[in-house]
């Protein structure tokens, strides 16, 4: 592949009423190609094609007024990263109108408001007259996603590109979307879906391409990639998926890193659970006041423990109270009632100059780690700010720094490397280095591989199981994704509505589950085609 080239020879035709499914690692060209498609490649990239048509039109010359006319209103596109595509300042609902306000005549604004209403609604926003009033930052991330997919479908494309579309969303409302896309479909519209979620598109598609470094390397109808894949490649990506997998076990060919001298303690004795407990929510309370004024309350009751060397699954539709949980463990946001004990000490009742003493007990890694990252800053940087307090010489934290990212699998190349010069995965490899430097207790992990493309996933997955046993750290595991969860936690607590409905041994709620909540989510977590269900096992 010349230099600079991103994408190389991609041919595929679609039908009205087809899907076709592109996949691949990140990086391979997948969102370039789907960009291509609506106008998008950016200013100064070179788009050479033999032939690109879409119904009658050749797009290859079309410039950036023509483009305006086609797309949202014939060819609609779904971005992947909600809280960025979204205007941080207006609200989500004039975000959503805005494509009704200038391709349709609109009779008057309470007109434009029921159709943007009626088109949360149809997403599975709830309480989309409110929910139309906030800004994006106010939304869960499944609610900005599903806000995305409402102004994507506003104008009723003939023509759908969708790149990850349900990647922050949970099960549920990842079925109803589906279920929506497949409508779509049944009423002749044509779907290009990008995803990394091979369940979803082993549901979806008709047809699947398979990319890597800017190449087509497979194709064929679904049936064929999902039960008979010819490429080493193809087969490398469906045995990354954790569903079906038994737990515990490694997902990548990755190796366990060892662990070095300087944490102290040899693996195998940090390896096992323990009874001790480090940290305790009791009777949790958070309540919010609404854009109407309205106190609403989040979380409601919520209590728990998390002993050392334990994983704890956190799972629960977008809203359902999971991440302000999760803040307030943090003490990122205080509770209104019940409180919060670390270590066995009290936390969230401390005022914030004594929480600052103890806060490298506990760290985070965040679903998006670019949006934590100051852009300016190296990776050396990053690392060594995370040392502050915990190696007092510039000798000590360079070695501690070469420690981190040794842990992670990364290598001194990267020390001088910027956020924006690094992969999606090797970003979130740098955010768990970040949050291991101080050697923290807790762990809390906030949706920290659905952005991820499987075979990432999987390596982030091994990496987060090799640190667990190595260093015995504790996580709040939280995640829409239950394969994941039920392949990484001890235990699992469900949440709805704020409050928990149903928690308890990881096989035993899955295997078993006693709440109809929890039996709602298990059916909807979609099956990989042609992957026969295995024995989960410790």
């Amino acid at each position: 592949m010349a230099e600079g080239t991103a994408v190389r020879g991609v041919s595929f035709s679609l039908a009205p009423g087809r899907c076709l499914a592109i996949v691949g690692e990140s990086g391979s060209g997948k969102s370039v190609t789907a960009r291509v498609l609506v106008g998008l490649a950016g200013h100064r990239a070179r788009v050479h094609a033999r032939r690109l048509n879409f119904a009658g039109t050749d797009l290859t010359g079309l410039d950036d007024r023509a483009w305006r006319r086609i797309r949202g209103k014939d060819i609609g596109f779904v971005l992947q990263d909600a809280l960025v595509s979204l205007d941080p300042l207006r609200p989500v609902g004039k975000e959503i109108g805005e494509g009704l306000r200038l391709h349709r005549a609109i009779a008057s604004r309470e007109e434009l408001e029921r159709q943007v209403i009626g088109l949360l609604k149809l997403v599975g926003v709830q309480d989309a007259e409110i929910k139309a009033l906030q800004l994006p930052h106010q939304l869960s991330g499944g609610q900005c996603q599903r806000a995305l997919i409402a102004a994507a479908l506003a104008l009723d494309p003939r023509l759908l590109i969708a790149d990850e579309p349900t990647t922050a969303l949970d099960v549920t409302v990842q079925a109803q979307v589906l279920g929506l896309l497949e409508e779509t479909k049944a009423r002749g519209k044509a779907l290009i879906l990008i995803s990394h979620d091979l369940a979803v598109v082993s549901r979806m598609a008709d047809e699947v391409l398979v990319m890597r470094q800017g190449e087509v390397i497979e194709r064929g109808s679904a049936d064929q990639i999902f039960r008979d894949p010819q490429h080493a490649y193809t087969r490398q990506l469906l045995d990354a998926v954790p569903s079906g997998r038994p737990r515990g076990s490694r997902l990548s060919s990755s190796p366990a890193p060892r662990l070095l001298r300087q944490h102290g303690r040899p693996p195998e004795q940090s390896a096992a659970r323990s009874s001790q407990i480090v940290l305790k929510a009791t009777d949790l309370v958070k309540r919010f006041r609404g854009p109407d004024g309205i106190l609403r309350t989040v979380v409601n009751g919520v209590s728990f423990e998390l002993r050392s060397g334990e994983t704890l699954g956190l799972v629960g539709e977008s809203g359902s109270g999971k991440s302000t949980t999760a803040r307030m463990v943090l003490a990122l946001d205080l509770p209104d009632q019940g409180a919060v004990l670390l270590q066995g000490k009290a936390w969230t009742t401390l005022t914030e100059r004594q929480r600052r003493a103890r806060r490298r007990s506990i760290s985070v890694i965040y679903q998006d780690p670019l949006s934590s990252f100051d852009p300016r800053w190296t990776v050396g940087r990053i690392l060594s700010d995370s040392l502050l307090g915990d190696a007092e010489t510039r000798p000590e934290r360079q070695e501690r720094v070469a420690e981190l990212l040794y842990l992670v699998g990364l290598s001194p190349a990267f020390l001088n490397r910027r956020p924006l010069e690094l992969s999606g995965g090797q970003r979130q490899r740098v955010a768990i280095a970040r949050a291991i430097a101080p050697r923290p207790k807790v762990i809390v992990c906030d949706e920290p591989v659905s952005a991820l493309d499987v075979s990432i996933q999987a390596q982030i997955l091994d990496l987060l199981g090799d640190l667990k046993a190595q260093l015995g750290v504790s996580y709040l595991f939280i995640s829409h994704d239950l394969g994941v969860v039920r392949h990484l936690s001890d235990r699992v607590m469900v949440m709805r509505d704020g409050r928990v409905v149903e928690s308890g041994d990881t096989e035993a709620i899955f295997a078993e589950p006693q709440h109809d909540y929890t039996r709602d989510l298990l059916a909807a977590v979609p099956t990989l085609r042609g992957r026969q269900p295995q024995a989960h096992r410790d």
